[in-house]
């Protein structure tokens, strides 16, 4: 396939983000994925985001949602558990932190220069029921 850009398609064309069949995506690492010549994990798209997410693992119970919903696959599951987020690709739309259920989230945006061990440090504290 003739690589296009992003004006060269069509109105309602389909864009596939694999080459061939997949069995297994979520259990492929990312660098083993046959990627389409249309997918932006080609591309490191990080350098114009304005915030990113930051993930705090003390608080995360492994739903997948953020995993689910990211539409740029910048998030990183293993074995059904988040280890963590693609810099490169993620474009710091924030639908991860959106759909995180935990409280307080395991996901928070902050300014991309911000140094994620400070942001950790000052992590919310869990809200207690009564």
């Amino acid at each position: 396939m003739k690589y296009k850009g992003w004006d060269e398609f069509e109105i309602g064309a389909m864009l596939r983000s694999f080459d061939g069949a997949i069995d297994d995506i979520a259990g492929t690492a990312q660098i083993d994925r046959k990627y389409s010549e249309n997918n932006s994990y080609r591309a490191n798209v990080a350098d114009w985001r304005i915030l990113k997410p930051v993930f705090n693992k003390d608080y995360c119970i492994d739903c997948q949602f953020c995993w689910i919903y990211c539409p740029d696959v910048s998030i990183i599951a293993r074995d059904k558990k988040m280890i963590g987020v693609d810099m490169d690709h993620c474009k710091g739309c924030g639908i991860c932190v959106e759909v995180c259920p935990t409280n307080p989230k395991s996901l928070l945006m902050f300014v991309d220069y911000a140094d994620e061990e400070a942001e950790l440090a000052q992590w919310p504290a869990k809200d207690e029921e009564e």
